[in-house]
């Protein structure tokens, strides 16, 4: 995803950030990271959904945020910190990617990176609509507004070289997949449906160019079919993974790896990458023991089969477990901390040379 160390570097930052240590990545000679922004829906939102009134699709209360410092929910969806704070600290840019609608935002926050993302958001601007949050468009004008908000800083000249010299994260599509398609299929296969949301993924990689975006890294959609909830609403009585989910989530990342040579010749300094995110989850799903885990098919809020957002509430919280860390997903579509520890240095591990 991002430059890297060895690979033996990675597995150490994995032990070291597993044990609560601190770890950064040494990026290679002359390789600068001033930023990171983050772009997409409820995996890298950290909180801009808070003031929405009309969602459903937030999580500024307990329990989420229990294990985050100082046990605050923040409105990540999750029981701790986000895969784009682990990225940030080891690529030794900051400790924690903040909502950029987050009211307490300081000048070296906008300096250093935020998360435009909103969680319920799709490339479909059905799903966006669904939810009532802010779609990729917004998330796009909320950028182009930032920009203008660092030009009284950095000054007109210094925002292009500036904004070369950062990282853009990209992670989007699982809402599409998991819950607009059931709504269309009476309009579209699998096959056409993935045709249009990745038309619309690679129309916003291009619009995010025009707005001076020159390296993207962008994430494939996770094992749907084997989330929690998914599985306990398409997984039959035994609860397995949802194979219709995972298919359409297989095509859907082949559809839009596909799409990012084009556009890396197409577009002048634009470095671009795939990062695959299916298969490490799905490692992680298939050999929990491995990486530290207990529990893999349930989550740890609630019941944990179909606890989510408004559902995983203080009066749901009575059931939860009282250690997420032996859980590999937190609500029933979000993975724990821990989990997102052990992605991040194996996703920042990919397609390093692409964005150098």
């Amino acid at each position: 995803m991002f430059p890297s160390s060895s690979s033996a570097a990675i597995t150490l930052c994995i032990f070291a950030l597993l044990f609560n240590g601190g770890c950064t990545l040494d990026l290679p000679k002359n390789v600068t990271v001033r930023a990171i922004f983050v772009f997409g829906d409820s995996i890298v939102d950290p909180g801009n959904n808070n003031k929405l009134n009309n969602t459903i699709a937030k999580c500024n209360f307990p329990p989420y945020g229990r294990d985050f410092p100082g046990g605050k929910p923040t409105g990540r969806f999750s029981n701790g910190k986000l895969a784009t704070d682990f990225a940030a600290e080891l690529l030794g840019v900051k400790e924690l990617i903040p909502a950029y609608l987050d009211p307490t935002l300081q000048l070296q926050d906008l300096l250093t990176g935020v998360s435009f993302a909103s969680g319920g958001a799709g490339y479909d601007p059905l799903t966006s609509r669904l939810a009532s949050v802010y779609s990729m468009p917004d998330q796009l004008d909320f950028f182009k507004e930032y920009k203008e908000k660092i030009k009284s800083v950095l000054g007109e000249e210094q925002v292009a070289s500036f904004l070369s010299k950062s990282l853009f994260l990209v992670c989007c599509g699982v809402n599409d997949i998991s819950t607009t398609y059931r709504l269309r299929r009476a309009e579209y296969d699998i096959d056409s449906y993935a045709d249009i949301i990745v038309s619309s993924a690679s129309k916003f990689f291009q619009e995010l160019y025009e707005a001076g975006a020159r390296r993207v890294a962008v994430l494939g959609l996770p094992p749907v079919g084997c989330v929690p909830s998914q599985r306990t609403l398409f997984g039959g009585i035994t609860r397995g993974c949802a194979d219709d989910e995972n298919h359409w989530a297989l095509l859907y990342n082949s559809k839009l790896s596909a799409q990012i040579g084009p556009l890396k010749n197409s577009l002048p300094d634009l470095k671009i990458a795939y990062v695959d995110l299916y298969n490490p989850l799905l490692n992680i799903i298939q050999n929990p023991h491995k990486y530290g885990f207990e529990v893999e098919n349930v989550s740890c809020c609630g019941t944990g089969r179909i606890e989510v957002t408004v559902l995983c509430n203080p009066a749901t919280n009575t059931l939860s477990c009282p250690d997420a860390s032996k859980y590999v997903f937190w609500d029933s579509y979000h993975p724990t901390e821990k989990a997102y520890k052990i992605l991040t240095p194996i996703l920042i591990n990919q397609n390093a040379k692409e964005l150098l």
